[in-house]
């Protein structure tokens, strides 16, 4: 500390009477002199790029360009998907035909046929239309397959 102030201090104190010395310079200008037309108008009242005598002619060669603005008929819906083909297979005996379930099947082929069928038929692999049947083959498929599973730990089957 110098003098009883601190050095931060004293750097601005001396910054301030520097300040107050030097005479003020003029702003820079952040305009290029000499450009004939800008991309901001120089009044409000003038759009951008346009000289203030007559019609800018590159407007109107740049919208001759463009199309003319026709009304598009709406998209036609898209065709509903077609139904699965196990879409009325719901009963659990047609369930199991297509698990494949054999009474020799272990605890890993079983799980392996649980993957197949939900890899096949799982609710979220289908339209909306079809998730509710989707739901109930998974439900029902799922216990078929968990009593397979109690099975084989029961000694049946091997």
């Amino acid at each position: 500390m110098l003098f009883g102030k601190s050095l931060f201090q004293s750097v601005v104190d001396r910054l301030d009477a520097e300040a107050e010395e030097q005479p003020l310079a003029e702003e820079t200008a952040f305009r290029i002199n000499g450009l004939p037309t800008s991309f901001v108008p120089e009044r409000p009242d003038e759009p951008a790029g346009t000289a203030s005598s007559g019609p800018d002619l590159r407007l109107g060669a740049y919208l001759s360009l463009m199309p003319d603005e026709t009304e598009n008929p709406p998209p036609e819906p898209p065709a509903p998907p077609p139904p699965p083909s196990w879409i009325t297979r719901l009963s659990p005996e047609e369930i199991a035909e297509d698990l494949g379930l054999v009474p020799s099947d272990d605890r890993e082929r079983l799980a392996e046929r649980r993957r197949a069928f939900a890899r096949d038929n799982h609710p979220d692999r289908v339209a909306a239309e079809y998730r509710l049947a989707a739901t109930t083959r998974m439900k029902i498929a799922n216990r078929l397959v968990d009593e397979a599973i109690n099975r084989f730990d029961l000694g049946y089957g091997r």
